[in-house]
């Protein structure tokens, strides 16, 4: 039934699109770019072909998380998190799906035009963003469904876009890209872990099997904090040699990380939508941050 206090077409798809959670896929992108600047290899139009690749993927993984949660019965009229599109009634079901895979389309389509700055082999990992960008939630064994969302998370905002927006450009790999990339997937896996920490009730009613809700609310707050720590000695080694405003701006951060967490520890339900963005703020801050300092040193 359509939602009578529904926005327009336009407000809706954009809704559905999940602009807050942009930052997961621009913030990696951002890391290897200033990695590649800081090696000497930069080129503006593969470093713009990957952005649009990444926010491309993300948005049509969102649109098809949209359509499948709706057709799993995920999201109810209980749900916590902002209103969904097809839920609510704002957009039918087939037009999500035929949106899901226009999206999906132009984001293979960018991927093909760093074919002309990289090799072949980028075509594997195309493959393996277009199914993940499907398989996450949909298919006879749905990733978000069976505890591996955070693995996805990991993979896809933070290793593939670090190590091949560093790649496309200096066309081999370095173990400082891979360091860093760890390091934004582990923060980027921290918006996963609040959205699900936020729906472990209705999660497990639909036989969702996040990681919340495997091992627990408990397990959800302590990988947060994990989580973000790790990110942290990831890069203190190269912290050591920049000045103290980057130290401070970095301290600014954990300030900011720590008050997120405990934002988390002591709020439940409808609340956490704030800390949810809170986090999406964090990682693009420390991505921002760590640019910076790879740019000037």
């Amino acid at each position: 039934m359509k939602n009578l206090s529904s926005p327009g077409k336009g407000k809706a798809w954009l809704e559905a699109a999940r602009p807050r959670t942009l930052p997961a896929s621009l913030s990696p992108v951002l890391v290897g770019a200033a990695l590649a600047f800081r090696d000497g290899y930069f080129q503006w139009i593969p470093t713009l072909l990957c952005v649009l690749v990444a926010l491309l993927a993300q948005i049509a993984s969102n649109f098809a998380n949209d359509y499948f949660d709706f057709k799993k019965g995920a999201d109810g009229a209980d749900r916590l998190g902002p209103e969904r599109a097809v839920a609510q009634g704002w957009i039918q079901p087939k037009s999500m799906l035929t949106g899901t895979f226009i999206t999906l389309g132009l984001a293979c389509f960018c991927g093909c035009m760093l074919l002309f700055f990289a090799g072949w082999e980028l075509i594997p990992v195309g493959i393996a963003i277009a199914l993940c960008v499907l398989a996450y939630s949909a298919g006879p064994f749905p990733l978000a469904y069976n505890g591996l969302g955070d693995v996805c998370v990991l993979l896809f905002y933070g290793i593939i876009p670090v190590c091949f927006t560093y790649y496309v450009q200096a066309l081999h790999f370095s173990l400082l890209s891979l360091l860093l990339s760890v390091a934004v997937g582990l923060l980027s896996v921290n918006i996963l872990v609040i959205n699900n920490y936020r729906d472990y009730i209705q999660d497990k009613a639909a036989n969702k099997r996040t990681t919340i809700v495997i091992f627990g609310r408990r397990f959800g707050r302590i990988l947060y904090l994990l989580n973000g720590i790790i990110a942290l000695l990831l890069i203190l080694p190269f912290l050591l040699q920049a000045s103290s405003w980057i130290l401070a701006a970095f301290g600014l951060f954990f300030v900011l990380f720590i008050a997120t967490w405990q934002e988390m520890r002591h709020k439940n339900g409808k609340e956490l939508n704030p800390t949810l963005a809170h986090t999406a703020r964090n990682v693009l801050l420390f991505s921002i941050l760590l640019s910076v300092f790879l740019i000037l040193y």
